[in-house]
């Protein structure tokens, strides 16, 4: 009787796997529910249909090219390119008209069908192909057609490589070589982490050591790239003795870890470790969704009552997800429950699919500029350490993922305080620890407006950041590296809330790289500094450890 039970639904997850093999993971009903809902609409809208009829045959001049990046470069000023670029804007803006301000659609509706107008017109745009590209041409004149002909050679690479599923690698940047060269041990290894330990260089360091707790869809070495750019050997030369955990790439036979997993194996073993190590507490920062669990956590110690954080410092991390970003926009009932099948008939969900998502966020820098370069001006991107990082991608195990999506985007728990660690509830509202929070102006994961939050759901003190850059050249910040700049400002627990609008009005930008004012702060959280305590290393690997292999 089981087996007829579960029979339609083995149907179903292998008739969406396949499916998803096609749509890279993406729900097609949730689509086409979008696109409905907005044609229907659409279709009962006169006034709507006016204003797009109005606007095709309108005689204001077309957008000037040089607005888009795309067609900035002087060449595309040139007859007959100029009319190529104006034509296209000109159906872009068009096509925004008609997929916003409709009313009566389902907000999120309309954003999907706006987002999905977006990624197609992006794809027929005239810097896209070689007869309607000036920049092409006038390669293509320089070099005598050798651009096309490396560029058909890098394509059949790149095409053999998708068929084959095997990503591109860099020769020059390795693991343990070129990056996650901080000297250190793996002082912990468990069934999902290693804890990696960081050697100190300065004769004393403050008593309490740093925890950093990554996300589980990276690697860990993000925060530890190169000797150049390598936050965690930044904050080692400050005088602390770092931790950080590297998290275990899961397969099938991981499918059944849950988020109390990763609360307990992760984030709770690193600091018991920590603390038998002789320290009594410890700050503690996590980045992107690593930060997200940390607020779990740290919500869960103070219900239970647990000061042993110092300080929790928040990188690039939502608790709120009522305001994702376009990221959201993949994440609905039918998307959820499409994945769900999709990961059942394996335990995971493939890195790539997640990685084609954040792509389709940013297509025209990660997609259609790398067409135009590799294929078309023949020019392969050069080997670098990010590049390297990003190819190095992770799996999800499918329990936790699925927690992931439904307790936390979908339903919002956390913010709402119905999240649950050990069996009861957890309140951000009741964590008192001192807290330090970024936002990086122009990231696409985690959308600072919605990181600020934080400020909203909280009653402690809290000193957010808002730094330049991206969700991960943002928190790669060094000091020395040119254009950069931050704004910093301050909540008491007792001030009255401001928006985010009105908060980066109230604070203008400052040169200069925020790890310096981080360091800072943790140095004014901390006790004075002492002789780094001695810690027994014997039969402890050598980092980066084994799981980062993985």
């Amino acid at each position: 009787m089981s087996g007829d039970k579960n029979k339609p639904h083995e149907l179903d997850a292998r008739w969406h796997s396949a499916l998803g093999q096609l749509t890279g993971g993406l729900s097609p009903a949730a689509l086409l529910t979008a696109y409905v809902d907005w044609g229907l609409h659409l279709i009962g809208s006169p006034d709507k249909q006016s204003e797009l009829v109005k606007e095709a045959l309108s005689s204001v001049p077309n957008p000037k090219p040089q607005s888009d990046p795309r067609f900035a470069d002087a060449t595309w000023s040139a007859f007959p390119f100029n009319l190529y670029a104006q034509s296209f804007l000109a159906t872009q803006n068009w096509w925004d008209t008609a997929t916003t301000n409709l009313s009566g659609v389902d907000p999120k509706h309309a954003q999907i069908v706006s987002f999905a107008a977006r990624q197609w017109l992006d794809m027929f745009s005239p810097s896209n192909f070689a007869a309607t590209n000036p920049q092409v041409q006038e390669r293509t004149r320089q070099e005598g057609g050798q651009n096309l002909i490396r560029g058909a050679r890098y394509w059949m690479e790149d095409l053999n490589r998708l068929l084959t599923k095997k990503p591109r690698q860099s020769g020059n940047y390795n693991v343990g070589k070129e990056l996650a060269t901080t000297p250190g041990d793996v002082v912990l290894h468990n069934d999902l982490v290693e804890l990696i330990r960081y050697r100190p260089t300065t004769e004393k360091v403050h008593p309490e050591p740093i925890l950093i707790v990554p996300a589980w869809i990276m690697k860990y070495y993000i925060l530890d790239l190169t000797a150049q750019r390598s936050l965690v050997a930044y904050l080692r030369d400050q005088g602390f003795e770092v931790f950080i955990l590297s998290w275990k790439n899961p397969d099938q036979k991981d499918a059944d870890l849950s988020l109390q997993d990763y609360v307990d194996l992760g984030v709770r073993a690193a600091i018991t470790k920590i603390k038998a190590m002789g320290c009594t507490r410890l700050h503690a920062a996590g980045y992107c969704l690593g930060g997200t669990l940390l607020a779990i956590v740290t919500a869960a110690m103070a219900r239970d009552g647990d000061d042993s954080l110092a300080s929790v410092s928040l990188l690039a991390s939502q608790v709120d997800f009522s305001e994702p970003g376009e990221l959201g926009l993949f994440i609905n009932e039918s998307q959820v429950a499409f994945l769900e099948d999709i990961m059942a008939t394996r335990g995971y969900l493939k890195a790539d699919q997640m990685a084609g998502a954040f792509q389709l966020l940013r297509s025209n820098d990660l997609v259609w500029s790398r067409v135009i370069r590799h294929y078309l001006l023949g020019e392969r991107t050069p080997d670098n350490p990010l590049l390297a990082w990003n190819a190095d991608a992770t799996r999800m195990p499918a329990r936790m993922h699925t927690e992931y999506l439904r307790r936390l985007f979908l339903q919002n728990d956390l913010a709402k305080g119905r999240f649950e660690v050990d069996g009861a509830t957890v309140a951000l509202s009741d964590i008192r620890t001192k807290v330090y929070c970024v936002g990086t102006e122009a990231d696409h994961v985690s959308p600072w407006v919605s990181v600020y939050r934080l400020l909203l759901l909280t009653d402690t003190d809290v000193t957010f950041v808002l730094t330049s850059g991206g969700h991960n050249g943002g928190i790669l910040s060094e000091p020395g590296r040119a254009g950069r700049h931050f704004r910093c400002g301050y909540k008491a627990k007792n001030d009255t809330h401001i928006t985010a609008s009105d908060w980066f009005d109230r604070h203008q930008p400052k040169d200069g790289s925020w790890w310096q004012h981080w360091a800072k702060w943790l140095t004014k959280h901390s006790s004075p500094v002492v002789p780094p305590r001695k810690v027994d290393l014997e039969g402890c690997d050598p980092a980066p450890g084994h799981y980062v292999l993985g």
